[in-house]
């Protein structure tokens, strides 16, 4: 843990953003921070460098990225025809398969040095799912886990009904994340059938448009899903 632990984070929304410039801008934070922890290293507690914390939210045009365990076979949709649906493709260095990314999703790039809060990536993911749930929850939706399947579910343990409506994947070096989580607030569902989601063949995909049968407020969610993870985390805003 870092002698000092830094709480503070800045919060950032970078609105509808290019995949490849968002991802550019959040490796930029990431390695940042570690360059910080790195001049660290050799120096006593008391001339260390606070590290910096980043909650970045965004939305993205159309597109769908493939994590470094996933398997290309699940992107359905021909290479070829992506521009016909006004979409981009990437493999990412992030952790799960494939998912989608687009208007009306927030997605969210929590870049963090964990020696801040705590070093444990299962508990990270964990407090990232429940601030989504007790986001829901305010749209009297109660949602929960899926037994060995990341991310936020709808009814997980009917088997007929389980739907994904929050989807999870990170990368973490020396204890910093980046990439991060992509809840489905209003999105075009349908882009979803262009992949097989997260790799898994038998579960449905839903956001919280669906759910309620009305567009939702994307601004108004925002806020609460930022203060969500900044009391599960114990964050101070910058």
């Amino acid at each position: 843990m870092n002698p000092v632990q830094n709480k503070k984070t800045r919060f950032i929304d970078i609105g509808l953003k290019d995949y490849q410039q968002a991802w550019d801008y959040q490796a930029s934070l990431f390695e940042q921070i570690l360059a910080t922890k790195t001049s660290n290293r050799d120096l006593p507690a008391d001339v260390q460098q606070l590290t910096d914390n980043y909650l970045v939210f965004c939305e993205h045009p159309h597109v769908f990225t493939l994590g470094k365990s996933g398997h290309e076979e699940n992107l359905i949709i021909p290479k070829e025809e992506l521009s016909d649906v006004q979409a981009t493709y990437y493999r990412v260095n992030r952790g799960g398969d494939i998912t989608y990314h687009g208007p009306g999703q927030i997605v969210g790039y929590p870049i963090i040095d964990m020696e801040n809060f705590f070093t444990d990536i299962h508990r990270y993911m964990r407090f990232m799912e429940e601030a989504v749930i007790q986001t829901l929850r305010e749209y009297n939706i109660e949602a929960g886990r899926s037994p060995g399947q990341t991310g936020v579910w709808l009814d997980p343990e009917d088997f007929l009904r389980a739907r994904k409506i929050c989807a999870l994947g990170v990368r973490t070096s020396r204890w910093v994340t980046m990439h991060g989580f992509a809840f489905n607030v209003n999105p075009d569902l349908r882009y979803f059938g262009y992949i097989v989601p997260c790799g898994i063949q038998d579960k449905a995909v839903t956001s919280l448009e669906q759910e309620l049968g009305k567009k939702v407020d994307l601004e108004e969610v925002k806020q609460i899903l930022k203060e969500k993870i900044r009391a599960q985390f114990d964050m101070e805003w910058l």
